[in-house]
């Protein structure tokens, strides 16, 4: 998501228009423009990416979209249906109206008490249909400040109604441009302005500053709040919490590697996940003659590999820069298929070969599985998966579309039993040592939820435990476990 305002007038849309460009990799279902214009709000929403404008057009979105305040969002389903009409109503900007007040709100994250937050606003607006966790975050600011409220406790009051991870940037019908994180800060936030100091920004990662030429400020901290007035940013730390607890998927996955974190570029940090593998899997290093990646979240570990290794990095896995899609976003009709037609296998490189190939994760193990059915039927001799991401165990609650144990090939087979049913020789995961290590954070600063089982929310662990407990017995779970009815009881 990207927000930013400027204090000249200067209609904002280009800005948030590259903003969400540069970060279209974070969601490809929908897409959503908001503006904010003399009190009134200006939206475009439409599945799929982020299209391309063709010059002609441009002074058309202008007036489609005026203002100097302007808030964007990309989107993929981790709340709320999957069918086309659910993702056209789940698409942001989100906005909520009622007396007279009315608030617009982009939100990245998910949130674990959705069904506690429904029966709270349906208790103030009979009417009120819930479509998504995004719907119900906006809804929640509305009714917070419809309460006399004023913005900073509004804040304050959501903060501590909502379990889960919410990263938001937010206009309200005044004018007021603010952004805050949830208490552990478990997405990134960052905040910049451009070199003229008249345009201020947010965004989920720096690549939408880059883009418009802006300078990075800061990443806002857990629990802060930050409104923005034509002197700049205003900081205030709402909700103080000794648990800061970061994605790490961010680092291993999800994140542009040209995004920075604390100052560390993500590729950097992915390099040094291919070093640690080296020198924890050193013989099976013995063994290969070649590394290759599952391109593109692969290619970054593969040249830490090679360089810590001295192997050949043989560029034989290739893909189709126009099929975009993520492969654990899709539909599970969708996805076979897609892997399939998304990364080529230049088979005559790797016949014969004793193969390293480099991997951001295994979550079902279907793209891995595809990669080295291909491989096997090009010749390679061995197959060995080095995989950056510690195995994963456990659902996500924050934001990644994980949410069962029943769909992660890791939560009930270990690592030997996990090569067999993709068809390596070995899968060898990073350790999660290795993983924290290479971040620059410490062990209590980083959600390692879904490789270790430990979540940095109540209602999360909750959840958790008394799924996977009925998971080992043999449960069939019936959908997300935080939308799923048997626990909409649960205490918070």
């Amino acid at each position: 998501m990207f927000g930013a305002i400027n204090f000249d007038r200067e209609n904002i849309f280009s800005y948030v228009y590259w903003g969400l460009r540069a970060q279209n990799h974070r969601g490809h279902q929908s897409h959503g423009f908001l503006t904010y214009n003399e009190g009134k709000f200006y939206t475009y929403k439409n599945l799929d990416l982020v299209p391309k404008l063709k010059a002609s057009s441009i002074q058309e979105w202008l007036a489609r979209l005026p203002g100097n305040i302007g808030i964007g969002n990309v989107r993929y389903t981790t709340s709320g249906k999957s069918d086309e009409k659910s993702i056209v109503e789940g698409t942001q900007p989100m906005t909520a109206e009622a007396n007279g007040i009315k608030v617009a709100a982009s939100f990245n994250g998910n949130i674990v008490n959705t069904q506690q937050l429904a029966m709270e606003i349906k208790n103030h607006a009979s009417n009120f249909t819930c479509t998504c966790d995004s719907d119900l975050v906006c809804n929640k600011l509305l009714i917070e400040l419809k309460s006399g409220k004023g913005l900073v406790a509004a804040v304050k009051s959501a903060m501590l109604s909502l379990d889960g991870a919410f990263s938001v940037i937010g206009i309200t019908g005044e004018g007021d441009f603010f952004a805050f994180k949830d208490p552990h800060g478990i997405k990134p936030l960052c905040a910049g302005h451009s070199v003229d100091g008249k345009t201020f920004a947010f965004s989920s990662e720096t690549v939408s500053l880059d883009i418009n030429g802006f300078v990075r400020d800061f990443e806002l901290n857990p629990g802060e709040l930050v409104v923005v007035n034509k002197d700049g940013f205003k900081r205030q730390q709402l909700i103080e919490n000794p648990r800061k607890a970061f994605c790490a998927f961010e680092f291993a996955y999800f994140a542009r590697p040209d995004s920075r974190f604390d100052g560390k570029y993500v590729y950097e940090i992915r390099e040094e996940f291919g070093r640690n593998l080296v020198k924890e899997f050193s013989e099976i290093v013995k063994d290969a003659d070649v590394i290759m990646s599952v391109p593109e979240t692969g290619d970054d570990s593969a040249m830490g590999v090679h360089e810590a290794s001295g192997l050949r990095w043989e560029r034989a896995s290739r893909r189709h820069r126009y099929v975009t899609e993520r492969a654990f976003i899709l539909l599970n009709n969708e996805r076979y298929s897609t892997i399939d037609r998304k990364v080529n296998i230049l088979g005559s490189e790797v016949a014969g070969k004793r193969v390293i190939i480099t991997e951001d994760s295994i979550v079902r193990g279907d793209t891995t599985k595809i990669i080295i059915e291909k491989l096997r039927r090009a010749g390679a001799k061995k197959v060995y998966m080095f995989v950056t991401f510690p195995r994963i165990i456990g659902p996500c609650f924050y934001g990644i579309d994980m949410s069962t144990y029943g769909q992660l090939i890791g939560s009930n087979h270990n690592d030997e039993e996990i090569a067999k049913l993709i068809g390596a020789d070995a899968v060898c995961y990073q350790s999660i040592e290795g993983l924290v290590r290479a971040t620059n954070c410490k062990h209590n600063e980083l959600c390692l939820g879904c490789i270790t089982g430990k979540y940095p929310t109540p209602m999360a662990q909750e959840l958790a435990d008394k799924m996977k407990q009925k998971f080992l017995q043999g449960y069939k779970e019936k959908g997300r476990i935080y939308e799923t009815t048997e626990y909409g009881d649960c205490a918070h």
